[in-house]
């Protein structure tokens, strides 16, 4: 399934030998669709306009391709509105007050600032205090999985991280600062993230593949004493855990004596399981095209291998057919189209499918539908997407404003269970399972739900006046 965007064309439309009319047919045939008109310059042999055409993406060559073969049509120019909104990037650094005279230079530099200097040196936890460390979130990649593009690098990178920059800002009013690294060496990700540490109150990690992900994560966790959070991971996992919580409720099913499974072992599906069992689930059962991790088999993953026993009690073997059979949960991470409409004519009544590959998901919903009771993707056009934009904000909020050494287990269920209770027990059904990502409520749950997690398990260095 390709993704949905919008073209502006400016035409050159040469009266004599094409009309407006025959442009809309063949613009239509080839699957654009016209939303608006402008015209530029009118003449009585030529007009120019601007044609706005939402088309899908893979449909865009094919349209431009139809008009230059036009007789009589001459494309000028084409604007996608993704890269015009991309143009010089996103997002910008500005100060918090004018520079206007000597006295407000000698307040904010020198020499003023020397004192502000100097009182940091003799206490370094003033940095929270009196520079913008407390408020400040470093979103690291090495461009190695980014969205479902995989390894493109740093450069090509960075107009995802200047997005997470945005959602950061608008969201949770954090600022987050997009560092990607020319480097895929998981020794040297570790001593570059360490070396900048001390500008940032906490580190995002994003878009780095697996295993690599699990070592950097967990080292930088163990060597620093700031909140370090790999939101492929952990994000995904909190989001689901939230759905699936309240996906449970629709169908009067309990996490401890459902049946599920997890399709998609890699950062995500290793985190979602983890949070799974944290969460009370006894029947869970991971598996990849490999088949369903077992304890029969040898695997040179270390966190395949904990699955492998901390997962599948009754030591099944076998591929998605053996894992599905039986099963009230599937929760996706893996590939588009793997999930045939067999697969859920198999699983137990009143089923629960989040089928959150993307852009495709494992099975397509309107084929899904008829036999599953509850359904969610990780798509914005369907009922129940599952966001990482509903966890990370109010995560690092919380975090950062009870100054939180790291993001521990505990303050990951937390925040789940805050996404859950956003939606209200009378709104809940099959339909709405998860609140939109623009619910003003969510950051404001989830942060409070963070910090006293994080107080309750001795990892808060401050107490916020809010939180009781």
């Amino acid at each position: 399934m390709s993704i949905a965007t919008t073209m502006i064309i400016r035409l050159e439309i040469r009266k004599a030998e094409a009309s407006f009319g025959d442009v809309a047919s063949r613009l239509a045939a080839a699957g654009g669709d016209i939303v608006a008109i402008d015209v530029i310059r009118g003449g009585k042999d030529v007009t120019t306009r601007d044609l706005t055409v939402n088309v899908q993406d893979a449909a865009n060559e094919e349209i431009i391709s139809v008009l230059k073969n036009m007789p009589g049509i001459k494309v000028i120019n084409v604007s996608d509105r993704t890269f015009l909104a991309h143009l010089g990037g996103k997002i910008e650094v500005t100060p918090k007050m004018p520079i206007k005279n000597r006295e407000d230079l000698s307040l904010v530099y020198t020499p003023g600032v020397a004192r502000v200097c100097t009182a940091i040196a003799e206490d370094p936890s003033k940095a929270y205090s009196l520079t913008m460390k407390r408020n400040t979130v470093a979103v690291v990649t090495d461009g190695t999985a980014v969205l479902g593009l995989g390894d493109i690098g740093p450069e090509a990178a960075m107009p995802v991280m200047e997005g997470k920059a945005m959602l950061f800002k608008q969201l949770a009013d954090i600022d987050g600062f997009p560092l990607c690294l020319d480097t895929k060496d998981p020794e040297e990700i570790i001593k570059i993230v360490k070396a900048v540490a001390p500008g940032f109150g906490g580190i995002n990690l994003e878009d780095i593949s697996s295993p690599r992900c699990f070592e950097i994560e967990r080292r930088l966790s163990a060597e620093l004493d700031i909140p370090v959070f790999h939101d492929d991971q952990h994000g995904t996992a909190v989001v689901a855990l939230a759905g699936l919580l309240n996906a449970l409720q629709v169908v009067e099913k309990s996490i401890a004596d459902s049946r599920i499974v997890v399709v998609g072992i890699g950062a995500a599906g290793v985190s979602i399981c983890r949070l799974l069992l944290a969460a009370g689930a006894k029947q869970l059962y991971a598996a990849d095209k490999e088949g369903i991790l077992n304890r029969s088999e040898a695997y040179t993953n270390p966190e395949w291998s904990w699955l492998a026993e901390a997962t599948n009690p009754e030591n099944l073997s076998g591929g998605l057919d053996e894992a599905v059979r039986g099963a009230d949960v599937f929760i996706g991470v893996s590939r588009g189209g793997i999930l045939q409409v067999s697969h859920l004519q198999s699983m137990a009544r009143d089923s629960i499918v989040f089928a959150m590959a993307n852009p495709t998901p494992e099975i397509e919903p309107d084929l899904a539908e008829p036999y599953v009771r509850v359904l969610a993707t990780g798509r914005s056009d369907y009922p129940n997407q599952i966001n990482n934009v509903l966890c990370f904000p109010g995560i690092f909020r919380g975090a950062l404003d009870c100054r939180a050494k790291t993001v521990n287990l505990e303050m990951k269920l937390a925040a789940a269970q805050a996404i859950a209770a956003v939606v209200h027990p009378d709104e809940r059904n099959e339909q709405y399972i998860i609140p939109s990502i623009f619910n003003e409520k969510v950051v404001e749950q989830v942060r409070l739900a963070v910090i006293r997690a994080a107080i309750a398990t001795g990892i808060a260095r401050r107490i916020p006046p809010d939180v009781s």
